[in-house]
């Protein structure tokens, strides 16, 4: 697309009898961030169309005045950014206030970590502040901080280690939007996870499970379609009938944006799966209509002890078993990778570390003693 080469004032008539500002773009720009192409900006700023007095002709004039002003503003920064130049009211700008409009794009691990960030910077932070000391104390601070939801109780390493992770890729976006001067986050450490073994159903479990009455039928139901499927709580609650499609190597599959990754996802579902579902190709709307997240607190938790089991199950540890028991079963780790979605076959593996079944049939394998 062509650079733009002009930003215009523009006007256009409301039916109360206002007029509203707008910013032509010509041919148009890219915004860097989210590289959409933007044409036109409306500025929220209105004056009479017809003035009847002089504090309402007073009050156009003003009101022109700052629309202009923000035009040159724009136009600058257009001008800034076509020949390299950093913009300076970028620099001063408040980080915070830019940060915390930005939460809406992403997912809820950004929230956490913009609350952990306002809290480190008491609230005050510009643009300017951003440099590789100021990054680093903010690292030290996730290492020892408490948690949000929970004050009596520290911050995990590995929820730290994530945190730190996301916020680092904010820099990157900072800077690939020239909000930063420096591409700070070369010049960060990471924060290395511990190994943990978290919980998860064994074979025998889950069946005690599907053979458990639960007070709250569709829970069930999503709890056990997501050890068959490994879809997470989020994809589970908005799951709806019309995005099971029929899949390319036969059967069925899901094919939904995750909530997580923001990624196209083709998950396919097991026979099994669909019957536990009541499928039917007619259904329309949610699959797992009346289920509120907040039931996987008390009401799943009833439900699990109910079935004697005493181990620390979450809805992530439904994820956990699809592909421990997937992993003890033999099936390909690279398969795994691609039915769960992973990125990387690394969050993969961490998955796959209680299958000690495997190992321990891998152990036998190397012996000193000739069978007969």
């Amino acid at each position: 697309m062509a650079e733009c080469k002009t930003v215009t004032l523009r006007t256009r008539p409301l039916k109360n009898g206002m007029i509203s500002f707008y910013l032509d773009y010509y041919p148009g720009y890219r915004e860097q961030e989210t590289m959409k192409t933007i044409r036109h900006e409306g500025l929220n700023i209105y004056i009479y169309a017809n003035p009847k007095n002089q504090r309402e002709r007073d009050f156009n004039t003003t009101m022109y005045e700052k629309a202009e002003a923000i035009r040159c503003r724009r136009y600058e920064a257009i001008v800034n950014e076509r020949y390299d130049f950093f913009d300076k009211r970028k620099f001063k700008a408040d980080f915070l206030e830019y940060y915390r409009s930005q939460l809406g794009k992403h997912d809820q691990k950004w929230g956490f970590v913009y609350q952990h960030f306002n809290n480190f910077a008491h609230g005050k932070c510009t643009f300017e502040d951003i440099d590789v000391d100021f990054c680093n104390k903010f690292r030290e601070y996730l290492l020892s901080a408490k948690q949000l939801r929970h004050p009596d109780r520290k911050v995990t390493k590995n929820s730290a280690s994530g945190y730190w992770s996301t916020f680092r890729g904010f820099l990157k976006i900072l800077y690939r939007s020239r909000m930063i001067k420096t591409n700070v986050n070369d010049y960060l450490d990471k924060i290395e996870t511990e190994d943990v073994i978290k919980d998860y159903l064994s074979v025998e479990e889950l069946f005690a499970l599907a053979e458990t009455p639960c007070k709250k039928l569709v829970l069930k139901n999503a709890s056990l379609f997501s050890c068959l499927t490994s879809l997470r709580l989020g994809d589970i609650l908005s799951l709806r009938w019309e995005e099971i499609v029929d899949f390319a190597a036969g059967g069925k599959c899901v094919h939904t944006i995750c909530e997580k990754t923001k990624t196209e996802d083709i998950i396919p579902i097991s026979d099994e799966a669909l019957e536990l579902i009541g499928y039917s190709p007619k259904k329309k709307g949610r699959v797992f209509e009346g289920l509120k997240r907040s039931w996987v607190q008390q009401p799943m938790k009833e439900w699990i002890r109910s079935a004697g089991i005493t181990k620390h199950i979450t809805f992530h540890s439904y994820r956990r078993t699809f592909a421990t028991l997937q992993g003890a079963a033999g099936t390909d780790i690279r398969t795994i990778q691609s039915m769960m979605a992973h990125k990387s076959i690394t969050t993969t593996q961490r998955y796959m570390k209680p299958v000690d079944s495997n190992k321990r049939e891998a152990s036998n394998k190397i012996s000193l003693t000739r069978k007969e």
